[in-house]
């Protein structure tokens, strides 16, 4: 039986986008042309404005449409939504740009019109997608538009699976789930359990289901069949979940070969042009904002120099980068001079501080008030201005502007998947640090940067390089 209840949240989506995308480049026409008396280029009566608005947006919501932003994935995950609004926006106001110069007819009375609508446009339909968003999930917690799902399988995936879709803002309702061995953790399942689906059949009759998830395949074939048939026959959504993990920690294509369905496996979505794209924005850019920044170099240097005169400036320490590869990071010295070029361990031994050691490493390897910093290194610290010296690393290609956390081999052997992480350059910001760099566990640092490797994008780089600005200048999480 199927559930329409996406449907129905699509096209509120598809309403709503309209009548934002319309609002916002009214506004704009207010801001410019009533409230603001400068001359304008065109007279353009508002009743036209609006006409010719109304005749295209469907355009912009095309766009929208062919960026995926109706689709679950589109607006599921909200990095991804961000990028794709901006670049729908983008598109969607070009469009109404070459459309009055074409026909040679006056949309906009004035430039400022555009921009303005261009940016009122982006925040007004984020805004509302949020609202519609949370509203959603408080649908989804009193009951109303719930898929119910069966499960058939029996491992790790289907314990987690399960755990995801009790959650009262999934969307799903688990109402069975059918295991031949039924291990420990189905016992505590509230919902019904079966040992086998024929058991099933006469029970739901495809009129009590909407969605199958499969997290495991029988040796027997006609099991196999005799589930997609049931799915297929009773219009019910059929979704398979390999039971091996490490299928979905990558970035997953499906193709034909000789004729043949293929699924390829992929550990990180930035392949082929992506390498070589990434790679000129580091350049670009890491050039960019090493002349932007040398005013605040040559103030720390100087102020370094005049506050530790016999020491250096910079020192460099190793780290794990792209496929294992070892790369000297550089930085702006933070430690006492006393205690260059010892480890954490060695310092806090010299010091006779042998309990801090212990600390140190249980917190993820920092210390609110560590000892061996200066006062003057702490505050380049909770600015990040320490890291500034990496841009030459960006700019050399030993890192990137954007990617994982750059780990020396001691953190990276604690983590069971770092041959994942080392599939891409490490990077000078991450999703990891500007989801809450030291208010987050280690394990969750890493399974950031993970999601970053096997989700990457052009717009993800931008996005998270937007809001490294703003977790610098608030120091959120810094050290």
């Amino acid at each position: 039986m199927r559930n329409n209840t996406s449907i129905i949240y699509n096209f509120c989506l598809l309403i709503g986008d309209t009548l934002t995308i319309v609002f916002g480049l009214s506004m704009a026409y207010i801001l410019r042309v009533s409230l603001d008396h400068r001359a304008l280029t065109a007279h353009v009566y508002a009743i036209n404005y609006l006409r010719f608005l109304f005749l295209l947006v469907p355009f912009w919501l095309i766009v929208f449409g062919i960026l995926g932003l109706y689709r679950e994935s589109g607006y599921q995950n909200r990095f991804m939504e961000l990028g794709k609004v901006i670049s729908g926006s983008f598109i969607g106001i070009l469009f109404l740009i070459s459309y009055s110069y074409m026909l040679n007819i006056a949309i906009f009375p004035a430039r400022l019109v555009v921009i303005y609508g261009f940016i009122f446009a982006i925040i007004s339909v984020l805004i509302f997608r949020n609202i519609a968003r949370e509203f959603q999930k408080y649908l989804f917690k009193i009951g109303i538009g719930i898929n119910k799902a069966l499960i058939i399988g029996d491992n790790p995936t289907t314990k987690s699976l399960i755990e995801y879709l009790s959650n009262k803002t999934s969307g799903y309702r688990v109402v069975g789930i059918v295991s031949d061995h039924q291990s420990k953790f189905l016992k505590n399942c509230a919902c019904n359990i079966y040992s086998d689906f024929s058991s099933v059949i006469p029970k739901i009759n495809g009129k009590k289901v909407h969605t199958i998830f499969q997290t495991e395949l029988y040796s027997n074939n006609q099991k196999n069949d005799q589930i997609l048939s049931f799915a297929q026959k009773n219009h019910i959504s059929y979704k398979f979940i390999p039971g091996n993990g490490e299928l979905f920690t990558g970035n997953i294509k499906t193709d034909l070969f000789n004729s043949i369905p293929l699924i390829s496996v992929h550990q990180t979505a930035l392949i082929g042009w992506g390498k070589i794209i990434k790679r000129v924005t580091d350049i670009i850019l890491g050039l960019f904002f090493l002349i932007l920044s040398s005013p605040i170099w040559l103030i720390v240097i100087v102020l370094q120099f005049i506050s530790s005169p016999r020491s250096a400036i910079f020192f460099s320490t190793p780290r794990v980068s792209t496929y294992g590869k070892k790369v000297k990071i550089y930085k702006f010295r933070t430690i006492k001079r006393k205690y260059n070029g010892l480890t954490p361990e060695e310092a806090f031994r010299v010091m006779n501080k042998e309990y801090l050691i212990k600390q140190y490493r249980e917190n993820g390897d920092f210390l609110k008030d560590d000892p061996r910093i200066t006062k003057f290194s702490r505050f380049i610290r909770k600015y990040s201005i320490d890291e500034l010296p990496q841009l030459i690393n960006v700019i050399k290609g030993d890192i990137s502007l954007v990617g994982p956390r750059a780990l020396d081999e001691f953190e990276l052997n604690k983590y069971d998947k770092k041959d994942l992480l080392l599939s891409i350059k490490s990077g000078l910001t991450g999703l990891a640090q500007i989801s809450g760099r030291r208010e987050i566990s280690f394990e969750e640092r890493r399974n950031l940067d993970l999601y970053y490797v096997q989700n990457w994008s052009f717009w993800f780089d931008l996005i998270i390089l937007a809001r490294t600005f703003w977790v610098v200048l608030f120091h959120k999480g810094a050290i």
